[in-house]
């Protein structure tokens, strides 16, 4: 799948080295940059095979299995974005795809995520405190179903 990626250059950018932009497929929704992302993990089951009488244990990969993603950032203007996004989610019910790009300090693309099936789980801010200068950090965990182009492929006889 080759993922168009809007340009990250209207959004907010923060001051760091790297920073992730998020841009999710056939929707309005340019998610903005984010300052931080974890959980780009996949793990898969082990599957064992011992036939007959030996004593031979064969061991496979099973099926994948992902983790959430979980971005965070300070709050910006690209916030009110993602509340709008789920906001539109009450109506929309349909999972969509969308792409985590990681870009360096001068904005250029180095590597990039595509994530297949992906929905908010989660969407918080933090505290406010009007009684010192702590920044008000967003957090937005995605589930989805995969970042790797894995899909089954049977071979024809």
């Amino acid at each position: 799948m080759v993922a168009v990626v809007a340009s990250p250059q209207k959004h907010t950018t923060m001051g760091t080295a790297h920073h992730f932009f998020v841009h999710l497929d056939r929707s309005a929704y340019d998610l903005g940059s984010w300052q931080k992302a974890s959980g780009l993990k996949v793990s898969w089951q082990m599957c064992e095979y011992r036939s007959g009488d030996s004593n031979h244990v064969r061991q496979y990969p099973g099926n994948p299995s992902y983790e959430r993603i979980r971005l965070s950032r300070v709050a910006c203007p690209d916030s009110a974005v993602v509340r709008r996004w789920l906001a539109s989610l009450s109506a929309e019910h349909d999972p969509i795809s969308g792409v985590i790009q990681m870009l360096s300090s001068d904005l250029k693309p180095i590597i990039e995520w595509t994530l297949r099936d992906l929905f908010p789980v989660s969407w918080s801010i933090g505290e406010f405190d009007a009684g010192g200068p702590k920044a008000i950090v967003e957090t937005l965990e995605l589930a989805h179903t995969g970042f790797l182009d894995d899909s089954v492929k049977y071979r024809r006889s």
